[in-house]
């Protein structure tokens, strides 16, 4: 029996989004600081005799070909002319459709450890070039620690930000379509680039969030709730909204309280990626 790896591909809050312009292409600019948090996808890699992709666990009913997991095995193998199989088995724990970016932290993972099972010695400038063709925020988890971004996501330049506790709470059976919340003509996308060193939580805001509290009237609900006990904001394109509470005792007492419809996660920020620790004690 071949040797099993495990791996928690993370969630990930953006701390701001701020739209910044559109490319000729269709795809938007943006200016924002991505954090992992200790929620985690669980994914299991194990080398197999065939030359074939398998995939098991949690699918969610799409086909194997559409997961953004078997896709990323297919770009490096393609890209990297390689003839060999893996099997991965999939144990969800992020949403779906919240903002966390689940199906992104999980391609990328299979990308990083596929160069590694596969020994493919790809750089890391290689593989965030690969990532972004499987989506903007693939290339942040390819990256793997805390980071300001700017053009389409895939400028990264890294930020020491504290460990933080945070209530996540996300309303139930709201999923929320990326592409739709983009083509959305009131959206604001003349918004500013932040520099670094500018940044702070109070002056700057995500430009969704307006657009998805309109659309989506549970979200805005969670955010009033949200309000009441500390600073709080929907990350991503939503529908997940996240607290910056005081402590971990504070949010465990939220989420004893939270109002009917709404799932609540008690997490704490990260400043890297638990992929790349787990990579560097495996295969150093």
């Amino acid at each position: 029996m071949s040797q099993s790896y495990t791996c928690l591909a993370p969630a990930k809050i953006n701390w701001f989004l701020h739209i910044t312009g559109k490319r000729d292409n269709g795809y938007h600019e943006l200016s924002t600081l991505f954090q992992f948090v200790d929620l985690a996808d669980e994914l299991i890699f194990t080398k197999i005799e065939s030359k074939q992709i398998e995939l098991s666990g949690d699918l969610s009913g799409v086909a194997a070909e559409k997961n953004l997991v078997y896709k990323a095995a297919q770009l490096m193998r393609k890209h990297f002319a390689v003839n060999l199989g893996i099997h991965i088995e999939i144990k969800k724990r992020i949403p779906s459709g919240a903002g966390l970016g689940g199906g992104s932290s999980d391609a990328a993972t299979t990308m990083l450890m596929l160069n590694k099972l596969w020994q493919i010695n790809a750089t890391e400038q290689q593989l965030l070039e690969l990532g972004a063709k499987l989506g903007a925020d693939v290339p942040i988890f390819i990256y793997g620690q805390t980071a300001f971004a700017t053009g389409i996501g895939e400028r990264l330049t890294p930020s020491e930000q504290p460990e933080v506790d945070l209530l996540l709470a996300i309303p139930a059976d709201c999923h929320i379509s990326t592409p739709l919340m983009f083509s959305q003509p009131q959206l604001k996308r003349d918004s500013e680039i932040v520099a670094p060193a500018d940044y702070q939580f109070a002056t700057t805001r995500n430009d969704f969030q307006p657009v998805v509290k309109e659309m989506q009237p549970q979200v805005a609900k969670t955010l009033q709730w949200l309000i009441e006990y500390a600073p709080s904001r929907l990350t991503g394109t939503g529908a997940c909204c996240f607290s910056v509470v005081s402590s971990k005792q504070q949010a465990e007492e939220m989420a004893r309280h939270a109002p009917e419809g709404i799932n609540t996660f008690v997490v704490k920020t990260l400043k890297n990626s638990p992929v790349h620790l787990y990579l560097a004690e495996q295969f150093s």
